[in-house]
């Protein structure tokens, strides 16, 4: 019986019947609704907001979270193969999931009271409220500990000064999770949208996520009422613990990439003549394509095994520092080289390797570039930190 050719140790096997009801739905979804509109939407610099209502329909907002909420209650297992068949439509479409999920619907189930999950959880789920997460500051980048963004208290309320920088959703956003220095240490706040001395400024001139939104924060003596601090954390694992869950479906997003890169690849190689037969007759070519399927098994296995200590609670950074460093670099590297085997049509976007490459320039570098990946796994390795 032939292989699968994106799936050639048959790791679907080892999914539930709902993890894989839960793949099918989304990648119809993406086959359906992203794939026609999203090399456009890319050319226009648009996130294609149209979408947002069908995604919140699927059920892909906060998926992981409790069905009280008005989510779905999936596992870890299902989230991920939402993110990798969303990011097989376009990062932008992960991106705008994983942040309304992991950075901003997380953290008011995680750190916020009862009442904060009920005032935003519902309607987050549903896609009528849209979060963004602000972390990181210009000068900041990789060390979000040397943070400017203060908020001091002021009777009942907090009065918070500063910014933040490349933002996803940010203009989209009806709220912004913002973490601020305060006296007591870094805490998390609830900003709304309208509240006076609250900008968004939107980044133009992208060459990478051009589907999606991303912005500037800016914060002039915004007033925040004590009923939007996010109380039940302190200091830097507060912000660190939301990346971790973000960068948990980022594992599994690049995987969708290359596989819709290695997927345009084998078809065209396999139409293209050249020299009297096909491209993918050449010994190079099929050594290039073998290479891609080789790293993609890799990585499906990483984190089937990732995405089950996630569920058994047993899951730790440093794993997932080494799933997200691995699964980036294999992507990005497939997408470039399935540009080179497109040739001359692989830099336009009416194909899809030169846009995944390039919105995988993005997703290499954010929450935790490729360098501090490598250097949490050789902390762990050394119990020497070399940050």
């Amino acid at each position: 019986m032939a292989l699968h050719p994106y799936d050639l140790f048959d790791v679907r096997s080892l999914l539930t019947e709902e993890e894989r009801a839960v793949q099918d739905t989304v990648a119809r979804f993406t086959d359906e609704r992203v794939l026609p509109i999203i090399g456009d939407a890319f050319d226009q610099g648009r996130f294609p907001k149209e979408l947002v209502g069908e995604i919140a329909e699927l059920g892909l907002l906060g998926s992981s979270l409790p069905e009280q909420y008005g989510c779905a209650g999936l596992n870890a297992v299902s989230y991920g193969l939402i993110c990798q068949e969303l990011e097989r439509g376009d990062s932008g479409i992960r991106s705008f999931v994983s942040v309304q999920s992991s950075l901003c619907m997380y953290p008011i189930y995680a750190y916020g009271t009862e009442e904060q999950r009920m005032r935003w959880l519902p309607d987050m789920a549903a896609g009528k409220v849209i979060g963004c997460f602000g972390l990181t500051e210009p000068h900041g980048g990789s060390d979000p500990a040397n943070m400017k963004t203060v908020a001091k208290r002021d009777g009942d309320d907090w009065v918070i000064n500063g910014s933040k920088m490349w933002i996803t959703n940010g203009n989209l956003a009806d709220i912004a999770i913002v973490w601020a220095q305060t006296e007591d240490g870094i805490q998390g706040f609830v900003i709304e949208k309208g509240m006076k001395g609250f900008a968004a400024q939107e980044i133009k001139h992208k060459m990478s996520l051009r589907a999606s939104v991303t912005s500037s924060l800016f914060f002039d003596n915004v007033r925040v009422p004590e009923a939007n601090r996010l109380p039940n954390v302190k200091g830097l694992k507060g912000p660190l613990g939301c990346l971790t869950q973000a960068r948990y479906g980022i594992t599994w997003g690049p995987i969708g990439a290359a596989i819709a890169c290695l997927d345009e690849a084998l078809n065209y190689t396999k139409e293209r003549m050249l020299f009297g037969r096909p491209v993918a007759a050449t010994q190079s070519a099929q050594i290039k394509m073998a290479e891609m399927a080789r790293r993609i098994t890799m990585a499906q296995l990483l984190v089937v095994q990732l995405g089950r200590l996630k569920d058994a609670g047993n899951m730790q950074p440093t794993q997932v520092s080494l799933a997200k460093w691995n699964n980036c670099r294999m992507a990005i590297d497939i997408a470039r080289e399935c540009r080179d085997l497109l040739g001359g049509a692989g830099i336009t976007t009416e194909h899809s390797a030169i846009r995944h490459a390039l919105n995988l320039e993005s997703v290499i570098t954010y929450e935790g570039t490729e360098t501090v990946h490598q250097l949490v796994v050789g902390r762990e390795l050394t119990g020497i930190n070399a940050f």
